[in-house]
């Protein structure tokens, strides 16, 4: 099959780096990083997953099987933002403080290597509101996929050419803590409580899907096309959500990836970059 010139130049970007630390969070970007820079340089790719309570089981799963089936060479750290204030009150900077847990963590990994350290962010992620990015930037973490100008749908066609195809059909996902809403604290609870009625839901069927915590009340987000199918198991759902502690069970009446596309700053899963320049990184050393 005639490569795509697309992967002849992610190839060639991690052939130049020689070795790298792949940031792995079980998405479809960072996935196609690991799996690309693994068929590229062998086990001078590492992939290095943050432990901690914001990463789903269901994630941790999808991770274990990409490494497996890939021969990826891969590494869990702990990351311990749940230990930060700044982190725990949940304000708009809250992926910037938890990204620099995860690189403060990855680093020792990076620098036993002498590895540059890189992340999954591409081209559609610029001009939102992403510290993340920033904190990638000052931690000299580089973005092969913003540097070589890849988009989301051009990753996905990555993956399939990739023979990965189960996770280039994944939806699109974030931290458990970006459940939460802007300004309520972080906590183990509330993580555990999304996290449970996310995987019944999933159990179910119904994977592309978010569970937004607001207290009392909990709000099933999915695609419309998915709604009947959360309706259809509307008692049990909602015995579910008392259960775990919540008084209320809705569902969400717009539909989840375009409220994504909309919300804008304030929104807690929209939280990220701050601008639109591309990290040059450096070296660990």
């Amino acid at each position: 099959m005639r490569t795509s010139t697309e992967l002849r130049a992610l190839t060639a970007w991690f052939e130049r780096q020689e070795r790298v630390v792949v940031l792995l969070s079980g998405g479809v970007d960072s996935g196609v990083l690991a799996v690309a820079g693994t068929r590229a340089i062998g086990d001078q790719a590492v992939a290095v997953t943050g432990r901690s309570a914001s990463l789903a089981a269901d994630e941790r799963d999808a991770i274990a099987r990409l490494v497996l089936e890939n021969g990826i060479c891969h590494v869990e750290v702990a990351t311990h933002e749940g230990e930060d204030p700044a982190y725990v009150r949940n304000d708009r900077m809250r992926c910037y403080v938890c990204k620099t847990h995860l690189f403060r963590a990855a680093g020792p990994v990076a620098e036993e290597r002498r590895a540059v350290m890189v992340t999954g962010a591409h081209v559609d992620d610029l001009g939102d509101w992403r510290p993340g990015m920033l904190a990638a930037e000052e931690a000299g973490v580089r973005a092969p996929f913003l540097e070589l100008g890849v988009n989301k749908a051009s990753i996905r066609s990555l993956a399939r050419e990739l023979g990965v195809d189960w996770l280039a059909d994944k939806p699109a996902a974030a931290c458990l803590a970006s459940r939460i809403p802007t300004g309520t604290p972080v906590t183990p609870r509330r993580l555990s409580q999304v996290e449970r009625f996310e995987a019944a839901l999933h159990r179910l069927g119904i994977v592309d899907v978010r569970v937004r915590h607001h207290g009392d009340t909990a709000r099933i987000q999915v695609p419309r096309a998915l709604a009947a199918a959360v309706l259809a198991h509307a008692e049990e759902l909602t015995e579910l959500g008392s259960r775990l502690g919540f008084t209320y069970t809705t569902l969400d009446l717009a539909d989840l990836r375009g409220r994504q596309h909309s919300v804008g700053p304030v929104g807690s899963e929209e939280a990220g970059w701050l601008g639109s320049r591309r990290s040059s990184g450096t070296r660990a050393s």
